[in-house]
């Protein structure tokens, strides 16, 4: 397991879980952190042991607090504030194409929307800014019933970032979105789940031991190779045009799949009424399904 600053991880049971580790700064955000974060997803993924992900944070008081401030009024001017080569070109026009141009959160969440194991959201305190941002990509989001939200981008005066445009839309409806975008405004943990973000509210003691058995309820029974496609197909499938694009989709992961040994235990374990025991591994067994949606005649060339 890496050595990480900002961040601590454990594997237990099957369960990987991150948890955000500044609580001296209300486990601000930094680009330490998104670093760490991204590397610990990787870590996970290519770990067959792991069968989902929880990420919480340290402390009683944050989850994360959002965006480090403490580079104060040059916090959200990356060209000034980081230490690296700049997106600016000498006629002052901006490569978009930089890597120093890309926002940091989202980064984060476009790996966490690649993720290949389940991922929970604990949320154990104040998730602001980014802190409820980097939420969003995650299946599911379960709070401590004194935690708190808010997508304050408009009072600080920048535009939600990390995808939440995409995002958050489709997981609590425009005008929901809206409303919570446009206000600014810090909420609570139950209009959080009244408003369709949040799953389920637990107490602060709780929390945590109600996420793993919820991980658990998901993954004891089902194939990896199984959660980790259809983890894939349903979030990718939001942004669909037609139902056919869905259709082609299917037809080929069930071709694909039909052909493996998951598919002939999945059915021997229930004629024969006992626990199965699936023998293909997130880590070798899955398709790439980058292709398969990027390139809409590779399913037809690929070869279980």
């Amino acid at each position: 397991m890496a050595d990480y600053q900002q961040i601590q991880t454990d594997i237990s049971d099957g369960i990987f879980t991150l948890t955000l580790h500044r609580p001296d700064k209300m486990n601000a955000f930094t680009e330490r952190m998104m670093h760490e974060m991204i590397a610990a997803f990787d870590e996970a993924d290519a770990d067959d042991d792991v069968r989902a992900v929880i990420v919480t944070g340290s402390g009683e008081r944050a989850f994360c607090a959002g965006a480090d401030l403490s580079s104060g009024a040059e916090t959200f001017d990356y060209d000034k504030r980081l230490d690296r080569d700049t997106p600016v070109r000498e006629d002052g026009s901006i490569d978009w194409s930089h890597r120093a141009a890309r926002d940091g959160g989202g980064q984060l969440t476009l790996r966490i929307f690649n993720c290949k194991k389940p991922v929970i959201g604990a949320i154990n305190g104040a998730a602001v800014g980014v802190g409820s941002t980097m939420t969003l990509p995650m299946d599911f989001r379960m709070a401590s019933d004194n935690a708190r939200f808010g997508f304050v981008f408009a009072r600080r005066g920048i535009v939600p970032e990390a995808a939440s445009s995409w995002f958050l839309p489709r997981l609590v409806g425009i005008s929901q979105a809206l409303d919570w975008c446009y206000s600014g405004r810090v909420f609570s943990a139950h209009e959080a789940h009244d408003g369709g973000l949040v799953r389920s509210l637990h107490s602060p003691g709780s929390l945590i031991d109600a996420a793993r058995k919820f991980a658990h309820e998901l993954t004891s029974e089902s194939a990896p190779v199984s959660i980790a496609m259809t983890r894939q197909m349903l979030w990718r499938m939001m942004g669909a045009n037609h139902p056919i694009e869905a259709h082609r989709m299917d037809s080929r992961a069930i071709w694909y799949r039909g052909r493996q040994e998951d598919a002939k235990e999945g059915v021997v374990s229930f004629l024969e009424k006992r626990p199965a025991e699936y023998p293909n591994r997130v880590s070798s067994d899955m398709p790439d399904l980058h292709q398969w949606f990027d390139d809409p005649d590779f399913a037809t060339r690929d070869k279980a």
